[in-house]
């Protein structure tokens, strides 16, 4: 019976680790992560420890990078904080405003915006809000593929 039940939450994080994934304020690689220890901690079935260990840093490290390359790309390009406040701002209201199209215009606008509060000219707005954009894009795709590799590791096992 626990070992059901653990199964069940693995399956949860892996749904909620999903929206994690493009939702910037839930780390979507780590608790997708989480589901593969509970899978690990029932009776059945068991990952080794440097299985274990590759993932939980894959994890952390994309988390780390999810954070870093949207700044990076934004201040490559000469974008402000403002604009990355901004791009991460219009991802969560585009996902809510105009789902699910919202997450491709939200972090641009947002960013641009972000820019034109900040005094930036128009083109420096717009190079700004593309850079801001693509880092976001970039950042979910790693995540994605993350949390993608560890589902299928998850229901490989579940299913052997």
């Amino acid at each position: 019976m626990i070992d059901i039940i653990l199964i069940i939450l693995g399956i949860a994080l892996l749904l909620i680790g999903f929206a994690g994934c493009i939702l910037p304020v839930i780390p979507g690689p780590p608790i997708s992560y989480l589901a593969l220890l509970l899978l690990h901690f029932t009776s059945k079935y068991e990952f080794h420890s440097d299985f274990l260990i590759l993932w939980a840093i894959i994890a952390v490290g994309i988390t780390i990078l999810d954070n870093v390359i949207p700044v990076w790309s934004t201040q490559k390009y000469g974008g402000s904080k403002k604009a990355v406040w901004g791009s991460a701002l219009g991802l969560i209201a585009g996902l809510i405003l105009f789902p699910p199209f919202g997450i491709i215009i939200g972090p641009f606008v947002g960013a641009v915006i972000g820019e034109l509060i900040d005094g930036k000219t128009n083109r420096m707005a717009l190079r700004s809000g593309f850079s801001a954009f693509i880092g976001f894009f970039f950042g979910i795709i790693l995540k994605l593929i993350a949390s993608g590799m560890i589902t299928f590791y998850f229901f490989k096992a579940l299913l052997q």
